[in-house]
């Protein structure tokens, strides 16, 4: 198999557990010859990632939690003193409260709305400001994000998350266009339901998960390793040409109006 990412260096943001998305594309980066960084945030998720990382030769483990920018910092910092650059970032991290989530979207309070767009939005625009010079030490770069079609239409029990990963594709675009002239693509995959730890807190995910199988054209689930390989494409030179996109992974289901 050719290898499309031999000889970069990538960082994974927000790997819970094997079955994340962000696993799926730190595996799928591996095989395709990449030596990865990891994140993890706060001790409890620590002996998890490290397992998982350790699993890949040469992989780099950092704390580091994206709503403290002087632990951002020292993320970057790491990675710049260990490889003196970067290729590429995938960030997989979003949070909003329970109850924001819930119910009624008119509901959403202050404190609420501000840590949804802060952890799920924002910490994209920093983490891209962060590693830009990062990039600009190899040439350039790609950088990625996960969204999800909560952000284009209402969807049962999404709510204030539908609004942060609407920011967070407008910031996908806007990112795209200050960071092209140095060479640095900014693109976020838009994944259907996918079986993870933080969709299964989402109520009726069950009942999405079903009828995301039944609708979508390919009549099937997307899964972490489908995410995955699409990743490996925008951080390798086969999409140089594409940058500020939303790809949709998601076996179709994004094109159905019922």
């Amino acid at each position: 198999m050719t290898k499309l990412l031999e000889g970069k260096k990538g960082l994974i943001l927000g790997v819970a557990n094997k079955r994340s998305i962000a696993w799926g594309i730190a595996q799928s980066a591996a095989a395709h010859g990449a030596q990865l960084a990891f994140s993890y945030q706060g001790d409890r998720l620590k002996e998890g990632v490290e397992e998982l990382a350790n699993t890949l030769s040469g992989s780099l483990i950092f704390p580091c939690d994206v709503t403290n920018e002087d632990q951002v910092d020292a993320l970057f910092a790491g990675i710049d003193k260990a490889w003196g650059g970067l290729d590429f970032v995938a960030h997989c991290i979003a949070y909003a409260k329970a109850e924001d989530i819930d119910g009624r979207y008119v509901n959403t309070k202050l404190e609420g709305f501000n840590t949804a767009l802060d952890v799920s939005a924002f910490s994209f625009t920093l983490v891209a400001r962060k590693a830009e010079p990062l990039f600009e030490k190899r040439g350039g770069g790609s950088i990625l994000t996960l969204t999800y079609l909560g952000s284009q239409r209402v969807l049962p029990n999404y709510n204030v998350m539908g609004v942060a990963k609407a920011a967070l594709e407008a910031g996908v675009r806007y990112l795209a266009n200050d960071l092209g002239p140095k060479n640095i693509r900014v693109n976020a995959i838009s994944a259907g339901p996918v079986q993870t730890l933080a969709a299964r807190g989402i109520a009726g995910f069950v009942d999405m998960y079903k009828a995301a199988k039944e609708k979508s054209p390919l009549r099937r689930n997307t899964v972490p390793e489908e995410v995955g390989d699409a990743a490996t494409f925008l951080f390798s030179p086969l999409s140089r040409g594409v940058t500020g996109q939303i790809l949709y992974v998601d076996s179709g289901c994004n094109i159905i109006g019922y």
